[in-house]
């Protein structure tokens, strides 16, 4: 089995150095500063065991890289991107190449599903970070993360059992779910927050309570809407002490992929993949969404307007949703 990992950030750039240094055959795609990077010198992959440069193959493009018979390809870049990469995939491989997504959110699988036949979602529990070009950080250590799997929409063949097989040997936990979209839209209400962190931080009342009313929100829609989630006690005891994250010279600022991306001065964030999901569902079933609405649409214009993590208040929010 050779891997594909289509968007080298923090979690695929991680996953890809693991994968090499498991033995497998892998090849990433990048962008920018960091695929130029990780071609000069490789990639920097750091941790609380320590660091090492891997020298695994970058490319631009899955054109350049190539996708051969055998190939399995695991898109790792945030969904806004997701659209754009599937164009670039079809056009160079075969509809029955498996793509794995594993990525945030629960419409990835759906868009992919469109152009390959073979299509698997991953729930992604994997505290990682990725500021600098050339370097990743995992922040978890001796287990990176979680990285359970299933067929989508629904199932297990022979291809989701090699998948987690080659993830544990890379060091991960990963087991084979039939009903890994129920995992899936757990870790969406979870990620509800991630825009409330990128705006106002975790810290304080006023920040814990808009996080508890955009996941409140997102529950009550998603239960109207009928779909199946795994309860938070049932992915608390999978996740049980499994993850553990020791501080480390050099480790980067804390919070989700969402904060990294002000960071970062994208310019993109994935809010609307992740509270757009439940402004979505909202609207399909004639229902209010207005806390996820509000933060969906302040976490985009901050990143179109490049504003660093923090720069809007909690209590500004939750005054504007009482309005």
């Amino acid at each position: 089995m050779a891997f594909v990992i289509y968007g080298a950030g923090a979690i695929g750039g991680i996953l890809g150095a693991r994968l090499h240094l498991a033995g497998f055959d892998v090849r990433l795609i990048a962008r920018g500063a960091h695929l130029d990077a990780i071609r000069a010198g490789g990639l920097r992959l750091e941790s609380p065991e320590g660091a090492t440069t891997v020298p695994v193959p970058a490319y631009g493009s899955p054109a350049e890289a190539g996708v051969e018979p055998g190939d399995v390809v695991v898109l790792t870049m945030k969904g806004q991107d997701t659209p754009a990469a599937l164009d670039a995939l079809r056009a160079v491989a075969e509809p029955s190449t498996p793509v794995v997504c594993l990525q945030n959110g629960v419409a990835n699988e759906r868009l992919a599903l469109r152009l390959f036949a073979n299509v698997y979602g991953v729930c992604v529990m994997f505290p990682a970070t990725h500021l600098e070009p050339g370097v990743v950080q995992a922040r978890s250590a001796p287990v990176p993360g979680i990285l359970d799997l299933g067929r989508y929409p629904s199932g297990v063949d022979e291809t989701a059992r090699s998948l987690a097989a080659a993830f544990e040997k890379a060091g991960f936990v990963a087991e084979p779910r039939p009903d890994i979209m129920a995992w899936k839209y757990r870790k969406l209400v979870m990620n509800l927050a991630n825009a409330v962190s990128a705006l106002s931080g975790l810290d304080g009342d006023d920040a814990v309570r808009l996080a508890e009313l955009v996941r409140d929100e997102g529950e009550t829609v998603l239960a109207a809407a009928g779909i199946d989630v795994v309860d938070a006690e049932t992915d608390e005891a999978r996740r049980a002490d499994i993850l553990q994250m020791p501080p480390f010279p050099g480790r980067g600022p804390g919070g989700g992929s969402s904060m990294q991306s002000l960071l970062r001065g994208t310019g993109s964030i994935e809010a609307d993949q992740l509270n757009g999901e439940i402004v979505l569902l909202a609207r399909l079933h004639g229902l209010p969404a207005p806390a996820n609405e509000l933060v969906r649409q302040r976490a985009v214009a901050a990143a179109r307007d490049r504003l660093p993590p923090g720069s809007v208040p909690a209590a500004e929010l939750l005054a504007e949703l009482r309005r």
